[in-house]
């Protein structure tokens, strides 16, 4: 009896240790992403009822053809329109909102780092279809139809740029106008203003290299940390204390984008060329980019922009008293955590796992395939998607190039097409594949496909 007792107490120690250790909270990978796709952390933009009658105010032909489609074809054309997707395991449901049980749409993170490649949906991937700017003023237009209630960001549109082509967005002035009506301890500051700022658009990164930096965004300037993680949520509906309430859940999106891994090319590999270009890979792009493989490296090169010679919108839409009001705050441990960096010279050279499914390419999604990056003198000055298919034998998105903006084109449809001569849109420098021969470029391409 004495050793039953025992063996029953013992038993009940561990459950009641392991139900202490869940209670502690370890960062779980798995209700980060529950988290994302089903806790809202901003107001709801519209409801249900607003997106399902959205193609009501869309152009001809298009409404006509909504009109005679089903409720699950109006829906998928929905959601090729403003680049949405299903999520993997409930293809119904918009990966890029949480949809509560009230049928109110709120964004979340896979609204930019939630995409498609080959037809099949993939949280971490840039959402190179996204159009922020599109869906906002369709559902502007579709709730004046409905007599609905208009909220902030019906509005947004109208006064903030929130990008000039799909896939991208202005969100590091979301960044900058947001913080700045807040003081270190994220109270809202009275009478605050937005500061004077350069607007322009980015190409958001994978997620999936988030493990392997210790730094992040392109020019590598805010140490890595789940506060980090809490700065686009600095809507004016929420007060300082709710970033403090939100930290263990954001511990748990931290772990999860940890976990992410890249995707396995889906296409034919050449391992005889592969084996070739990594050679040629590992003696002309290493130094910046890394090596994979067993015993993989990752420098996080700081390339100076003079070097580098990519568009430098994003470097200087940042000054360096913007990125001190950020390392002061509590997103940053008010300035306690190390590695800040107040005026960066240039650019991080990017990590290369999964990179065949990235495209368009440079940090604002200017170069649409890897052949076009690694021939810097055949880049188009103005090219136009041609579908949602992958381009296998240049490595990207499917493209025209074209000699001139067509004229006439609706705002939706004229964000397709990327005008390099644009402000913040350039698609030169990064011209160090000049140093390649032909055959060289062709290797190191088909070596890419197994990063």
């Amino acid at each position: 009896m004495i050793r039953r007792t025992t063996v029953w107490i013992c038993g009940l120690l561990c459950l009641l240790s392991v139900a202490s250790a869940c209670h502690a909270g370890e960062p779980d990978p798995a209700a980060g992403y529950d988290h994302l796709i089903n806790t809202t952390y901003l107001p709801p933009y519209f409801d249900q009822e607003t997106f399902d009658n959205v193609w009501r105010i869309w152009p001809e032909p298009l409404r006509s053809q909504a009109e005679k489609s089903t409720p699950d074809e109006r829906r998928q054309m929905a959601f090729d329109r403003y680049g949405l997707t299903g999520r993997p395991e409930a293809p119904t449901k918009p990966l890029q909102y949480v949809v509560d049980k009230k049928g109110n749409w709120t964004l979340n993170c896979f609204s930019c780092h939630g995409g498609e490649i080959d037809g099949k949906p993939l949280p971490g991937l840039p959402n190179n279809r996204f159009d922020f700017a599109g869906i906002t003023d369709d559902i502007r237009l579709t709730k004046a139809l409905l007599g609905k209630k208009m909220v902030a960001t019906d509005y947004s549109s109208l006064v903030f740029p929130l990008g000039e082509n799909k896939g991208t967005t202005n969100a590091v002035n979301f960044g900058v106008a947001l913080i700045s009506l807040r003081d270190a301890d994220l109270n809202f500051v009275p009478g605050a203003r937005f500061p004077r700022m350069l607007h322009h658009d980015m190409e958001p990164p994978p997620w999936w290299h988030f493990s392997r930096k210790d730094n992040l965004y392109i020019d590598g300037f805010a140490p890595k940390g789940h506060r980090a993680l809490l700065q686009f949520t600095m809507v004016r509906e929420n007060g300082a204390k709710s970033f403090r309430e939100r930290e263990d859940d954001f511990r748990d999106i931290y772990a999860y984008l940890n976990s992410l891994e890249s995707p396995k090319y889906s296409g034919q590999i050449d391992p005889q060329k592969a084996e070739a270009g990594r050679i040629v890979f590992n003696k002309h792009c290493s130094e910046c980019h890394g090596t994979y493989g067993e015993n993989a490296t990752y420098p996080q090169r700081m390339v100076a922009i003079d070097e580098i010679k990519t568009d430098r919108a994003r470097l200087d839409a940042l000054s360096p008293e913007h990125r001190e009001v950020y390392g002061k705050s509590w997103f940053n441990e008010y300035g306690e955590k190390a590695g800040l960096i107040a005026d960066p010279a240039g650019y991080v050279a990017p990590p290369l796992d999964g990179v065949w499914a990235t495209a368009p390419y440079f940090h604002n999604g200017s170069v649409p395939t890897l052949w076009h990056v690694l021939h810097p003198e055949q880049r188009p000055q103005i090219w136009q998607w041609a579908g949602k298919q992958y381009d296998h034998q240049k490595m990207g998105i499917t493209v025209t190039e074209l000699s001139e903006i067509p004229v006439g084109l609706p705002a939706i449809d004229k964000r397709e097409v990327f005008d390099t001569s644009r402000f913040g849109k350039s698609a030169a420098g990064h011209d160090f594949p000049n140093s390649l021969s032909e055959e060289e470029k062709d290797v190191v391409l088909e070596y890419l496909k197994t990063l």
